[in-house]
């Protein structure tokens, strides 16, 4: 495979990413603007999902060729059933127990990309992840400051920014990318 070739096929793929960034950021926006909707829309379509895995588990252990593992998948799909059950049609205690889960993912977010932007430090871009654990680790710490009264605004709105900021962040690093690619094809002699 040429370099050519090779600094093309980077330039397209990074298209995309800058593209799915931009989505990304757009969606964020969506979710800022109607996060009340998007708290109740998650919660319930979440239940369901977990009443699919109950279901799914009760299918495996069936097949299971062990006692041990059997009741181990009957139990797991007893505890994801009610759990869906709960999220779906309890929507509005669902949100609040949701919200802290979501605070804690946020910080567990926020520690893993400060651990990949101090890895990637001297490479372009590498702020880009900070910028995106900074804000995941205030995101998480509002969740909690403010919990439970700010259930009902908080999963949408936080999560609309989360995934703003990490729509434009990857946006930004995709466009990095794509313009290193253009500075290589321009050393080696190719058309930028």
């Amino acid at each position: 495979m040429s370099t050519q070739s090779i600094t093309d096929d980077v330039k397209k793929r990074s298209a995309w990413s800058i593209a799915m960034g931009t989505l990304t950021a757009v969606l964020g926006v969506f979710l800022v603007i109607y996060p009340f909707a998007t708290a109740m829309i998650t919660t319930v379509l979440l239940g369901w999902i977990l009443v699919l895995v109950g279901i799914a588990q009760f299918v495996f252990a069936l097949h299971t060729h062990t006692v041990g593992n059997f009741f181990l998948k009957v139990l797991l799909g007893i505890l994801y059933a009610v759990a869906g059950i709960a999220l779906a049609f309890l929507p509005i205690e669902g949100v609040i127990v949701l919200t802290g889960v979501l605070g804690t993912l946020l910080l567990i977010q926020a520690g893993m990309l400060t651990v990949t932007a101090f890895q990637m430090k001297p490479l372009d871009g590498w702020g880009w992840f900070l910028a995106d654990a900074i804000a995941s680790l205030l995101l998480g710490i509002l969740i909690f400051v403010k919990w439970p009264n700010s259930s009902m605004w908080a999963i949408g709105t936080l999560v609309g920014v989360a995934v703003l900021v990490g729509g434009i962040s990857r946006t930004m690093i995709a466009a990095k990318i794509r313009s290193g690619a253009g500075q290589l094809g321009r050393y080696i002699g190719g058309p930028a």
